[in-house]
């Protein structure tokens, strides 16, 4: 029997209970990790426009040279790194299959959207412009990105209610984008595109979800490899070669990015002391912290909080 996945380090679900389905824009104009590693149970659509990306998913690596479409299944561990330096971004549609769903239950549903929300289809790989397919996604996933541009702040649908003057819109937009969504869903089911889900899941994706987890829920208190190795059933030397492999970066390596994350956090959120933030995130020697808030962001904590008031009082006099 399949073990349950971890959901700490699951993302939130994405846009509403209502209309589970938001956009994403993600850029840097330097190279490096662009997207840590992460999971959901939606479905997400990536489209690169060109540049240079590694894309790793499950453990394999996918080199992205030039304009292409990927698709992540549900449940799958990815991350997008940026191999050079530029301009280049990636846009996403990240949906819930139940967004597509019919209370009348004809071939389509029967045949396709019902297997794919059940987790017995999987949407393929990855799309490049010589295949017959690519265009129309394409052109659909465009006018899905237009749609929510068009319609909606932010990337993702608001809760509350519309005003009444924007029901219409909102409801138009809504059905654009559902639209786009079976747009390219009978694409790839004419060029038959969708591919059965095979039995069993990958015992080593399961046990590095496991280890970024424990790592996300424990990261404020001492964390040992034995601790990680144990979680895993494994021996630490082993652990380590496996995460490495796994994640790009030792262990230590990634507890120390997520908690100089957290503490970024704290700073900008909360009026906590340094030495507050370097306890609350894991920290309990502060020239050890600072070393490492140095390294990951170049300047101080002390510093990193004035560059913000001082950025937070040029808006202000600007609006």
């Amino acid at each position: 029997m399949q073990q349950p996945q971890p959901t700490t380090l699951k993302e939130h679900p994405h846009g509403t209970e209502s209309f589970p389905c938001a956009i994403y824009r993600t850029s840097s104009p330097k190279k490096g990790t662009l997207v840590k590693h992460h999971w959901h149970e939606e479905v997400e659509i990536l489209y690169f426009s060109g540049g240079e990306f590694r894309l790793e998913i499950n453990m394999e690596s996918f080199p992205v040279h030039s304009e292409c479409l990927y698709f992540i299944n549900p449940g799958e561990l990815h991350s997008i790194i940026k191999e050079r330096s530029g301009s280049y971004k990636e846009d996403a549609v990240v949906f819930s299959p139940r967004i597509i769903c019919f209370d009348l239950y004809d071939t389509a549903q029967i045949q396709l959207i019902r297997p794919i929300l059940n987790g017995k289809m999987l949407f393929p790989r990855c799309i490049f412009p010589k295949h017959a397919a690519f265009s129309p996604i394409r052109d659909a996933f465009l006018d899905m990105m237009h749609s929510f541009d068009r319609t909606y702040a932010e990337g993702c649908f608001k809760e509350s209610p519309p005003s009444s003057k924007n029901v219409a819109e909102h409801l138009a937009g809504q059905l654009y984008i559902k639209s786009s969504l079976l747009r390219i869903l009978a694409v790839l089911s004419d060029f038959q595109m969708f591919t059965p889900t095979e039995k069993g899941s990958d015992k080593r994706i399961e046990s590095i979800k496991t280890a970024l987890t424990y790592i996300r829920e424990n990261y404020k208190e001492k964390i040992y490899i034995s601790d990680l190795a144990g979680q895993v059933n494994l021996n630490e030397q082993y652990f380590c070669r496996f995460f490495k492999k796994a994640i790009g970066r030792s262990p230590m390596e990634y507890i120390n990015e997520y908690r100089i994350k957290q503490s970024l956090r704290l700073l900008e959120e909360t009026e906590y002391s340094v030495t507050e933030v370097c306890l609350e995130c894991g920290y309990h020697n502060l020239g050890n912290f600072l070393r490492e808030f140095r390294k990951h962001t170049g300047t101080t904590p002390l510093q990193y909080r004035r560059r913000l008031l001082e950025a937070g009082a040029l808006d202000s006099k600007k609006s």
